[in-house]
């Protein structure tokens, strides 16, 4: 018999905030879930979402160890391959800006890449 790889496994901590916190079934306290996710190690982002049965387009405001990585329009995140421990926070379309991040927010290399890319997309995420 061969010998089989065996899959290490990360663990993700998720935040679903607003409506996605039904994605977060027994964890789900109303206005937000908080689910620690086991996923087979080299998962990405889309495979996290794939998990939670949440589209990508039912997202809006995603953060990633608190740097920003998606919003509406603009959602770069989905190759991005998540490590264990990670936090990952998606917000609903309805969510305001969280508060903490009133001043701006770190961003994810992908989604700092895809803001300079996106000519005339117009977005600032931080006063000057």
């Amino acid at each position: 018999m061969g010998q089989e790889e065996e899959v290490t496994e990360i663990t993700v901590d998720v935040w679903l905030y607003g409506a996605l916190a039904t994605y977060g079934g027994e964890a789900n306290r109303g206005s937000f879930a908080n689910l620690q996710m086991s996923l087979p190690e080299g998962s990405t982002l889309a495979t996290l979402l794939d998990a939670l049965k949440l589209r990508t387009e039912e997202r809006s405001i995603t953060f990633i160890n608190g740097k920003l990585s998606a919003m509406p329009g603009l959602q770069p995140d989905l190759d991005h391959v998540l490590r264990n421990g990670d936090r990952v926070a998606f917000f609903d379309p309805k969510s305001m800006w969280p508060f903490q991040y009133r001043q701006g927010a770190a961003m994810t290399e992908e989604m700092a890449r895809a803001m300079v890319s996106e000519k005339g997309f117009g977005l600032r995420h931080t006063f000057s």
